[in-house]
């Protein structure tokens, strides 16, 4: 019932926002032609209308079942359209209470309408029409850029950083270390692209490749077409890996869920999805770390499920576990796919860990990265959400990811491969 209503009230708002926005783009067409306005109306209300028709009948159209491409690129639109037209209605609201302003004033106001009051009318329509256009220009321009960052969903970047540490073992400095994280393989729809950034992986010539998680985004099936390619990841220390929340396929709906929400189904999924880790030759930490030795000196990789200090992200991860039997190693490096775990629990509790590797965010696959300024929606709900932060002597990263979710592009923030080199 509950869900019902949201949604009659989500496709009213839409409505709404429709309806605003054309009474903006009326304004701006008022003295164009009529065959000029009857196509530029005809066109807006059909993209309106098919999205709008979509959005109600997605429910009854098994869209989880669509190919995840497909399913991503109707996501993305419908979902760019709706934020063009939002910040659209920002420059339409502005208007709109300025004129709201300027009619309150003109009715306490004494003085007679004249030739200057004339002129002045004829500005604020002047005004009213740049914030329009402005209006819908930005709107546009948004909706432009989202579908430009199609292209770059597989651009992929290599990021490289060298980090030091005063207890390093000396036979670890010059340690190079490959992170990779959220490949969501099920979002993939060209093969020789992502191989591409699997040789660009293997070009960094890396001792050690660390993987933090987000292989899937529901299904182990995902992997079917991609486990040949990511098995040719290779390292001479090894590749190990860990689970994010999407590993754990929480967000699909398994017909044979019950009222306490255990699947059968959900738990022979998350079972084989371990499998293709280790037929890729990668080793899975399961709240647990292995022991890492290079000429006779040795460090402690750990690696736990997913962690997160958010409540709507599963909490499976026990770094307690993990970390038995690892304190007396000089240096920790823990593989851990929530940023938000690193301030929650490992700062206060494991002073130790010198240094956590994350992904989880994306950066939001959106956002502006340049020299000074350093910008995405995701800083918003992450305090830190890309790159490397710094508190005290530790150190962590967050990898912005090598695939995508949802919308199938990049603005900005683009899939990374990150190359730390420990000095």
């Amino acid at each position: 019932m509950r869900s019902g209503l949201n949604s009659v009230v989500l496709i009213l708002l839409i409505i709404c926002l429709d309806i605003y926005v054309f009474m903006g783009i009326r304004a701006i067409m008022a003295w164009s032609a009529p065959r000029t306005r009857g196509l530029v109306y005809g066109a807006y209300w059909l993209v309106s209308i098919v999205c709008l028709l979509t959005i109600i009948l997605l429910p009854y159209l098994n869209w989880h079942d669509w190919k995840p491409i497909v399913r991503s690129y109707v996501l993305a639109i419908l979902i760019g359209l709706v934020m063009a037209k939002l910040l659209t209605v920002v420059f339409l609201l502005v208007d709109d209470a300025r004129r709201g302003v300027q009619w309150i004033v003109s009715r306490f106001s004494s003085a007679p309408p004249a030739a200057a009051g004339e002129e002045a009318a004829a500005d604020a329509i002047t005004r009213s029409q740049f914030l329009t256009k402005m209006g819908l220009l930005m709107g546009g321009s948004l909706f432009a850029t989202l579908t430009y960052g199609f292209s770059n969903k597989y651009n992929y970047k290599v990021r490289k950083i060298k980090l030091a540490f005063k207890n390093l073992p000396p036979a670890f400095k010059g340690l190079r270390i490959v992170q990779l994280s959220d490949i969501h393989s099920g979002s993939f729809n060209n093969k020789a692209a992502v191989l591409k950034g699997v040789e660009m992986v293997n070009e960094q010539q890396a001792d050690l490749v660390l993987f933090t998680g987000d292989l899937v985004n529901d299904r182990a099936t995902e992997m079917d077409h991609y486990m040949e390619v990511f098995s040719r990841i290779k390292a001479p220390m090894g590749v190990y890996s860990t689970l994010g929340n999407h590993d754990y396929g929480d967000y699909y709906p398994w017909p044979d869920r019950d009222e306490s929400g255990y699947s059968v189904l959900r738990a022979q999924n998350l079972d084989r999805l371990k499998q293709v880790h280790a037929e890729m030759g990668w080793r899975l930490l399961m709240n647990e770390h292995v022991v890492l030795e290079r000429n006779g000196e040795q460090i402690a990789l750990l690696g736990i499920e997913n962690w997160s200090a958010m409540s709507r992200f599963p909490k499976y991860g026990d770094l307690k576990k993990a970390y038995e039997g690892a304190a007396h190693l000089p240096f920790k490096i823990l593989l851990s796919h929530d940023p938000t775990h690193w301030d929650a629990q490992v700062r206060p509790e494991y002073p130790d860990i010198d240094l956590m590797l994350a992904g989880h965010t994306h950066g939001m696959q959106f956002g502006v990265e340049i020299p000074g300024v350093k910008w995405s929606p995701a800083q918003y709900f992450y305090k830190e959400w890309a790159g490397l932060y710094k508190q005290g002597a530790q150190r962590l990263y967050v990898n912005r990811g090598f695939g995508f979710l949802g919308y199938p592009g990049r603005v900005g923030i683009l899939p990374e491969i990150t190359l730390i080199e420990l000095v």
